[in-house]
């Protein structure tokens, strides 16, 4: 958006900028979405020909949980190792950090397709365990390995959309229905992993009872303080700060209008927390109810690694293939997050009871809830580090 067409647009808003306001309008990055160096990496993602890097440029467009981004990679000519950085977490959100290892998944997943198109014949293994509570001392764990080898370059439509998919958080059209065979085509995309499977619920009686247990449970979950502590550190406000941290939640990626987006820009802290404070509390279901397609990522067992990490690369394929076919997704998995929490706080596990009623099957775990539709806004980039950033130190290269 350029200045000339924000200020037409802007109406009102307009009066607020004025003087003063401008010059914060400026800083603040209202005509600057989707600029400067943390978004370099969607815009160069295949500009070099550096080999394993070049996969490793594809993975860190992935998705995670709050845009935490928590991979490290260790590249050889021969394998790419990924690790997960402890120190990357959203605290008592994910106190397992099977999120973490979720968003591991989606990148793992980048990087696999990006090696078919490169030319690789990957091989993967993934380290066996059962997630444990987030450790007292940063660590970085090794959660898979893939060996590489010369292979038939094999591009694909979901390579093609790494650089187009974008969590959208606007509402979608509640009146444009998917099409079956897409339908069809997305519940095929786990292939044949044994251990996980797509549950996808289109009925309006389902997904009403999806959004009313997703949207009480993000009432409460976020009304623990040391829930909104661990979430509130990933959120960026400040274009300064978007640009510093090259990570986390922004203002642009919050689905609002562009006039909205500019107002939210140009408001303090302060301001837009009491706005937050004073917005509808089933505004969360409503946007949840206008996608046509709701859907749960299941598992046999949500607290083994290996099973997160095949869940993350579902939906990671799952939002690529909807990006090709011109669909929005978002995640909506606070069910799943009070299922952790529960858990951790030793309380009754009343979101596993909810969950298993809507599945009819208690011997899939749910893991990952998204939604599905027509977009009515055009979804913006979230903010990436540099892949020098998420290299062994020992492998950073030189200047």
């Amino acid at each position: 958006m350029n200045r000339r067409s924000f200020l037409k647009g802007a109406g009102a808003l307009t009066v607020m900028v004025a003087g003063g306001g401008v010059w914060r309008a400026w800083d603040q990055g209202v005509f600057s979405i989707g600029q400067g160096p943390a978004y370099e990496p969607w815009k160069n993602w295949r500009d070099a020909t550096d080999g394993p890097l070049a996969l490793v440029r594809a993975a860190i467009l992935a998705a995670s949980p709050h845009n935490t981004q928590p991979w490290v990679f260790r590249v050889t000519d021969s394998a790419i190792d990924l690790y997960l950085d402890t120190r990357r977490n959203v605290g008592a959100l994910d106190p397992y950090l099977r999120e973490e290892h979720l968003g591991l998944g989606c990148a793992l997943e980048n990087l696999l397709l990006a090696a078919a198109a490169n030319g690789y014949a990957a091989t993967v293994t993934l380290e066996p365990g059962k997630l444990e509570p987030i450790p007292a001392d940063p660590q970085t764990k090794l959660v898979a390995r893939v060996d590489l080898a010369p292979g038939k370059s094999e591009p694909s439509e979901l390579y093609e959309a790494i650089p187009r998919r974008h969590t959208n958080r606007a509402p979608y059209n509640p009146h444009r229905a998917l099409a079956p065979d897409f339908l069809e085509e997305l519940g095929r995309l786990p292939g044949d992993e044994p251990d996980t499977k797509l549950f996808l619920f289109t009925a309006e009686a389902d997904r009403k009872k999806i959004a009313e247990v997703s949207s009480a449970a993000n009432t409460e979950i976020y009304s623990d303080p040391d829930v909104q502590r661990g979430s509130e550190r990933w959120v960026r406000l400040k274009w300064s700060s978007v640009q510093e941290h090259r990570d986390g939640l922004t203002i642009d990626a919050f689905g609002l209008p562009p006039v909205a987006d500019a107002a939210a820009k140009m408001m303090t802290p302060r301001m837009l927390g009491w706005v937050a404070s004073h917005s509808k509390q089933n505004s969360y279901s409503q946007l949840m109810l206008s996608a046509p397609l709701i859907g749960f990522i299941a598992v046999r067992d949500r607290y083994d690694r290996q099973q997160c990490l095949a869940a993350g690369r579902i939906w990671q394929r799952a939002h690529l293939f909807a990006t090709a076919r011109g669909l929005a997704a978002r995640p909506c998995n606070e069910a799943v997050e009070m299922v952790d929490h529960e858990r951790a706080l030793g309380r009754p596990a009343s979101r596993t009871a909810l969950l298993n009623e809507i599945t009819g099957d208690a011997t899939w775990q749910p893991t990952f809830v998204f939604y599905m539709g027509y977009p009515t806004l055009t979804a913006h980039a979230s903010p990436r580090r540099p892949v020098e950033a998420v290299l062994m130190p020992q492998q950073a290269p030189a200047d």
